[in-house]
């Protein structure tokens, strides 16, 4: 969507707000011993007290309130009462919602407690690619261009990108235009981000693949030649100089 006056922009504040508290209090609340399914209903109750319903399972009918993937599973994974988190693991949360009208989306990779499997050097690169490519976009920017700063500093870091999954546009509804905001550079793509537009962008940084599959629950992403995924995201609202970060409450660079 386009913001064109202030009641909009406060719609989609009020939204992100949502989002973005809920997402940090579930990062919080997360502690060995606890099952996804705890986790995700913990999140649903605090999306139900704002006022705000389900993204995922408002339009895709997903299986939980909430997105929560542990280790192997890089995005999509389904809240379970039998997926129980361990010291060290790497967890995905993905919290997307809808709130009069208005649709935010944020999400944050982690490690629950001692970092036995060396996977914080991953969740950092995640935070600081999505901190470099949002501080870089502007109206008029070229959408690929930003895809090729994300893949550039994933290379310098060791890591490769996900291809088939991105960033997307948000406000009226869940995914808008511009699709496909993706982690490298589509040389085919001309598009150019617009001043007032409202977008969710996203980091897809993997330590060994480069395609993420969709396993046999039909949800479930994990990568086409295994390892790990860090994913960031923020919904922003872009201008003539830095976007107005609208999830800045999930503290995920704190």
């Amino acid at each position: 969507m386009s913001i064109n006056n202030e009641s909009e922009l406060k719609g989609m504040q009020e939204a992100s707000k949502a989002v973005a508290y809920t997402l940090k209090a579930m990062v919080d609340f997360a502690k060995p011993g606890m099952s996804t399914k705890e986790l995700d209903d913990f999140g649903g109750k605090i999306l139900a007290d704002f006022g705000a319903k389900s993204a995922p399972y408002l339009t895709y009918g997903f299986p939980g309130w909430t997105c929560i993937s542990v280790d192997n599973e890089f995005c999509h994974g389904i809240p379970s009462e039998k997926r129980i988190l361990k010291e060290g693991d790497l967890i995905n949360i993905d919290v997307s919602a809808e709130l009069n009208g208005f649709w935010a989306d944020n999400g944050s990779s982690f490690v629950i407690g001692k970092d036995f499997q060396q996977h914080q050097k991953l969740v950092d690169a995640s935070k600081e690619i999505l901190k470099k490519a949002i501080n870089n976009i502007k109206g008029g920017v070229k959408i690929s261009d930003i895809g090729h700063l994300m893949e550039t500093e994933a290379k310098k870091r060791g890591y490769k990108v996900i291809k088939n999954l991105g960033g997307h546009g948000i406000g009226r509804s869940l995914h808008e235009q511009p699709d496909e905001l993706l982690n490298y550079r589509n040389r085919f793509d001309q598009r150019r981000f617009k001043k007032n537009s409202v977008v969710a962008i996203e980091t897809f940084i993997s330590t060994s693949s480069s395609i993420a599959d969709t396993t046999k629950d039909g949800w479930t992403m994990v990568g086409n030649k295994g390892g790990f995924m860090a994913q960031h995201e923020h919904t922003i609202v872009i201008t003539d100089g830095k976007p107005i970060i609208l999830t800045e409450m999930n503290e995920i660079w704190n």
